[in-house]
């Protein structure tokens, strides 16, 4: 598997672009984070004035042996209904994006029965993984090719200059899939990456807990080998995404990471390349307490804060408008220098 090349961001073109930043007429500071996202977006297009971004959102499907366990509040078979209600339209994911003029995708690339819906993309690795508790849930090839699935995915997208590219996921019990990947990749205790998901609470949630502590003592991941952990835990959905995060960045595009299992995924990425850390955005701030928690590790502030955990992309779907505004204000604004304003020497 041969990972995509991404592009070097010089730091030293960061202080051109505060300066037109700063130039632009409002005090300096005032648009508060939205500057800061101008500035990253900017540095990132290689144009103190951004063009108006296209918007793309994935959604990798997959399932996980982990369900068997009873980790999640619904049952594997609302993986494929939910794929084929995303793909008709009616999820939240594909409402927002119909609404926000964003493209989006739904891909089947470990769905454990077939999804021959119409307008499913089919990149299926495998049909569902196995269960990590009594073993690695796939093997390395598949977890490689998961990886290539979304790199392929991309691939497929418009060849433009500069995107928005948003990764989003659906599969039952892949939070618990994500609170494995964190607490091998990011050192976070499993007692602060697990978190109820679909919405378990209570003795069930202790029960999800007891789990992800079980497999990480048999396991014995080793955070230097990505693809190694991403195989002994699964799924093949977060594979896809950190696939598609790696060659969204080496295109030069900026790369929306959704919610908690998306955010599971980009360390998968970080740990196969750590220079997309820059191409990165954090889109919300999940409700799931790992999330938050691994916000805090990466010390990465988020755009938006809606108390989220739905995942599908949802998340990075709402931040598009924030991130086109950044852009926005980058490019259409005039200068003090320019438009013949008199610039305080107190701003």
């Amino acid at each position: 598997m041969n990972l995509p090349t991404l592009p070097y961001l010089d730091p030293a073109r960061k202080p051109g672009i505060q300066a037109h930043l700063d130039d632009l007429t409002k005090p300096q500071g005032s648009l508060g984070r939205l500057e800061a996202l101008g500035l990253q977006l900017a540095w990132i297009s290689g144009e103190n004035r951004p063009a108006d971004p296209e918007a793309f959102i994935l959604t990798f499907a997959g399932d996980h042996g982990i369900a068997r366990l009873g980790v999640s509040a619904f049952p594997p078979e609302v993986t494929p209904q939910m794929v084929a209600n995303i793909a008709a339209g009616g999820a939240a994911i594909s409402v927002l994006c119909r609404n926000l003029g964003i493209r989006h995708r739904v891909i089947d690339v470990g769905v454990a029965v077939p999804c021959p819906f119409p307008g499913v993309g089919q990149r299926n690795v495998m049909r569902g993984t196995g269960d990590p508790s009594t073993g690695p849930a796939m093997t390395r090839a598949q977890a490689e090719a998961s990886l290539q699935a979304g790199m392929d995915e991309v691939a497929q997208l418009p060849e433009l200059p500069f995107a928005l590219l948003g990764l989003g996921e659906m599969g039952i019990a892949n939070s618990a899939i994500a609170a494995l990947l964190v607490s091998a990749l990011a050192g976070i205790d499993p007692g602060q990456a697990v978190g109820p998901g679909t919405g378990v609470k209570g003795q069930a949630l202790a029960h999800k807990l007891e789990v992800i502590r079980t497999i990480l003592e048999r396991q014995k991941l080793d955070p230097g080998d990505p693809v190694g952990v991403l195989a002994a835990v699964g799924g093949c959905e977060f594979g896809a995404m950190a696939g598609a995060m790696l060659a969204g960045a080496a295109r030069g595009w900026a790369v929306l990471v959704d919610g908690y299992i998306a955010g599971a995924a980009a360390l998968v990425a970080l740990a196969l390349d750590p220079r997309i850390k820059d191409f990165l955005v954090w889109s919300h701030r999940s409700a799931e307490p790992g999330a938050r928690r691994l916000l805090e590790v990466l010390g990465l502030e988020p755009v938006l804060d809606l108390n989220l955990r739905l995942g599908e992309g949802t998340g990075a779907a709402l931040a598009v408008p924030v991130l086109r505004s950044a852009c926005a204000v980058m490019r259409e604004m005039a200068t003090f220098s320019g438009a013949g304003v008199t610039k305080s020497d107190v701003l």
